[in-house]
């Protein structure tokens, strides 16, 4: 019997999902997506080119909100958990959604989608969007570059424009413009593309890898959100946030993280209290006792300083990290205040989207976050950061949003930056000998 099936998603691990599990599966009928966490991708159709023979005229995607809807329309039997950093209470009420509707639900694990590669593989992934693991990727791709071998780093997906591209490669900021690539994508892109380091993306990761493969002497996963790695790694290491202890068991799926951890990053301890990193590292091994435990200072490095000094800044910060990763604080707020500085409130004369975004997460407070998933998003943002009466933009996005809107203000920018603390250092445990036993001479 031929199961009808939904899979909810937010346009990354439900695609991927599918590519690995469903695609030519004809024990299932996969009959739509849901969307939700990112504006811009329902109402949309999954491509023919990507669903393969069983689905000639693609998948229709939805918003998660007809859920119910569909389930009856569609006589659904079987539900498909398929995005991230959710609690583990969301996760279980959309559980109770499907089962009183009398089907089934599921959590696809690693066994069922992940995929092997011929190269090493180093997994970078979190318990929580916004633990720093942007920050500890670069630190990685350091170490590697540093042992002369070439990583290629493969992001995890956001798949926000044409969905008929199943591989992007970007080695240049021309390829950011080529793809029409989003302010998120781009805060996650051009870290790499300053180091050297090739990034690949898109929709079919096998397909990705298959490019990947051909030119780097290890593949570098850089997560998205807090889910775990599409490939199966030799390393698996998970950044865990001090501000947000109990997080490694309270969301979806941080613990799985946790859990298969080799080395959990404990990230920010300069900024936490000492009690709370001690705690988080308790939580941590008792989850995974044979885990590496590394700690690492997170730093705010401003380019300008003295343009910030004592001034009223409007601090932009990174989207995803302060709308549903439920961050109170971002880099470009830590380092204005470290340098005397006085956030001024945007929320009055924020427009459109953005205006809507201090409804939907009312946490932001005077942070303004970085959304562009549209040209007229990009707009709505442009005019929001205008309209602010201060001195100087703080742009904690990883982003040079210069480059994609005008700001009439001056305009400094602020990076993460990871610090080890104590031993072991990552050094230490992506050494030359585990280098050799991950498969690469160095």
């Amino acid at each position: 019997m031929v199961k009808n099936s939904i899979i909810l998603g937010a346009a990354g691990r439900d695609f991927h999902n599918f590519n690995v599990f469903f695609r030519d599966n004809p024990d299932y009928r996969v009959v739509a997506f849901t969307a939700t966490q990112i504006p811009y991708i329902s109402n949309r159709t999954y491509p023919a080119s990507l669903a393969g023979k069983l689905y000639p005229v693609g998948i229709p995607i939805y918003p998660e909100e007809k859920l119910e809807e569909l389930m009856v329309s569609e006589k659904v039997t079987d539900v498909f958990f398929s995005y991230s950093d959710v609690s583990n209470q969301y996760v279980m009420n959309l559980a109770s959604v499907a089962q009183a509707k009398g089907a089934s639900f599921h959590l696809l694990g690693p066994a069922d989608t992940m995929i092997r590669s011929r190269k090493p593989v180093i997994a970078v992934v979190a318990v929580r969007t916004g633990a720093g693991k942007s920050t500890i990727s670069r630190r990685v791709a350091d170490v590697l570059l540093k042992a002369k071998l070439k990583p290629v780093a493969i992001r995890h997906p956001m798949p926000y424009g044409d969905l008929t591209i199943p591989v992007q490669r970007f080695s240049t900021y021309k390829d950011l413009d080529k793809f029409h690539t989003t302010v998120e994508e781009r805060e996650e892109y051009e870290q790499h593309l300053d180091k050297g380091v090739v990034v690949y993306a898109g929709v079919d990761y096998q397909a990705i890898l298959d490019q990947a493969e051909e030119e780097a002497d290890i593949i570098l996963w850089d997560g998205g959100n807090n889910d775990f790695s599409f490939y199966r790694p030799d390393l698996n290491i998970v950044v865990a946030d001090p501000l947000r202890v109990g997080d490694e068991t309270g969301y979806y799926p941080g613990e799985t993280n946790v859990r298969m951890a080799d080395i959990v990053v404990i990230n920010k301890v300069n900024i936490a209290s000492k009690e709370a990193v001690d705690k988080l590292v308790e939580n941590c091994r008792r989850l995974n006792p044979k885990a590496k435990i590394v700690k690492t200072r997170s730093e705010a490095v401003i380019d300008k300083p003295q343009l910030v000094k004592g001034k009223k800044v409007l601090a932009v910060e990174d989207g995803p990290s302060v709308t549903h990763g439920g961050l109170s604080t971002g880099a470009g707020a830590v380092a204005a205040k470290a340098v005397g500085a006085t956030l001024v409130d945007p929320r009055g004369k924020a427009v459109g989207s953005i205006r809507a975004a201090y409804d939907r997460f009312p946490k932001l407070g005077k942070l303004l976050p970085a959304l562009g998933y549209s040209v007229e998003q990009l707009e709505e943002l442009e005019e929001s950061i205008n309209a602010v009466d201060c001195d100087v933009v703080v742009l904690g996005t990883p982003s040079d949003l210069t480059k994609l809107i005008k700001i009439n203000h001056p305009v400094a920018r602020v990076r993460f930056e990871a610090f080890e603390v104590g031993k072991p250092t990552l050094d230490e445990l992506i050494d030359q000998a585990k280098l050799r036993k991950l498969g690469k001479k160095p």
